[in-house]
């Protein structure tokens, strides 16, 4: 297993990693997929187009307004309410699966990316890499 370290900037924020997937996979002898986790309850991992960097702002602001921080939350914690970013994160997804082609490399499509995505930032957030045999 590889991790990949993630200084988020935001509140609100995709990041795309696919470089850093891409060389967390480099090297790792053959398999089957890769597992891409993210062990954290207010952040997600997520496949979308990574060509126009606009699209990652008008995502991050779909999912505020998806689930609104306005809403009565009842969960709180140490940095405050964050009920939002916890369901915003069991939505989008906490890992992604994607194939190995047989030079083990991604098999993403052409404006595929791979995205951290924060819902609780700024954050030091860490993301998990697994070759699945």
């Amino acid at each position: 297993m590889q991790t990949i370290a993630v200084r988020t900037e935001r509140r609100s924020q995709l990041i795309d990693i696919t470089r850093e997937v891409r060389e967390a996979v480099a090297g790792s002898g053959s398999g089957a997929a890769v597992l891409v986790y993210v062990p954290h309850t207010t952040a997600a991992v997520t496949i979308n187009e990574h060509i126009n960097p606009e699209l990652l702002d008008d995502l991050a602001d779909g999912m505020e307004r998806v689930v609104g921080d306005s809403w009565p939350w009842r969960h709180d914690d140490a940095d405050g309410p964050n009920g939002p970013s916890h369901l915003r994160s069991s939505l989008v997804g906490i890992h992604v699966i994607v194939p190995l082609q047989g030079d083990g490399t991604l098999a993403l499509g052409t404006y595929q990316g791979i995205f951290l995505c924060e819902f609780d930032g700024p954050r030091d957030r860490v993301v998990h890499v697994c070759v699945l045999q």
